[in-house]
């Protein structure tokens, strides 16, 4: 395809050469980006595996107070988010705008199921006083020092969640863009960044489902 003859130029930055410089280039910077966040997480499991070798039975006390209908059913919606991203971006390199529209719709749609299911289990351990540090006031857990599994699983998932949170934001910003005709075969690189950031999120909740759902 001839750039001249191509409705999308103006996406070419000055600096690159070609689109496919800028697009390498764009897939490393998302990349190093995302090494910090799997650094970011990793002290934050480097937390989990310390405390919880130091404190096992009342991480395994703690743990069985977690409704694992609901980790099971966060795994579900966001493998699904997953899928619909991804097709999505199979959808604009066919010129589909249409089927990605509904598609990013879709991944939207399973992330705000995420955090509302989420919120509400929040709200259900909030009530019962099983909170972090000097708020934990929940008596049903036998051993001391319980407040530690909360302090853990409030703050990873709790990150994790601003993590979809943020996600869902660029979707949106991405589904206002693809209704205006900005992305095509020939220009979809903000698409496929943001697919790489949400593949990670999803990949994140995989290793913190059963760390705190499943693992007694």
């Amino acid at each position: 395809m001839n750039m001249n003859d191509n409705p999308h130029t103006d996406a070419l930055q000055h600096h690159f050469a070609d689109m496919e410089q800028q697009r390498e280039s764009a897939k490393l910077g998302m990349w190093l980006f995302l090494i910090t966040e799997l650094l970011l997480f990793g002290g934050l499991f480097g937390f989990y595996t310390f405390y919880r070798a130091s404190n096992p039975e009342i991480f395994y006390n703690a743990h069985s107070t977690l409704d694992v209908k609901f980790g099971a059913l966060y795994t579900v919606v966001l493998i699904l988010s997953s899928i619909t991203f991804a097709l999505a971006i199979y959808h604009i390199r066919e010129n589909k705008r249409k089927q990605t529209l509904m598609l990013l719709g879709a991944t939207v749609l399973f992330g705000v199921i995420f955090l509302a299911v989420k919120g509400f289990e929040w709200a259900h351990h909030i009530h019962l006083g099983q909170l972090p540090g000097k708020y934990y006031t929940f008596t049903g857990i036998q051993g001391t020092n319980p407040h530690i599994f909360y302090s853990a699983y409030y703050m990873m998932t709790g990150l994790h969640s601003l993590h979809v949170l943020g996600g869902l934001a660029v979707i949106l910003w991405l589904m206002v863009r693809t209704r205006r005709g900005d992305f095509s075969s020939y220009y979809f690189v903000p698409l496929e960044m943001t697919g790489l950031y949400w593949h990670l999120v999803d990949m994140i909740w995989i290793y913190l489902f059963p760390l705190f759902y499943l693992v007694g």
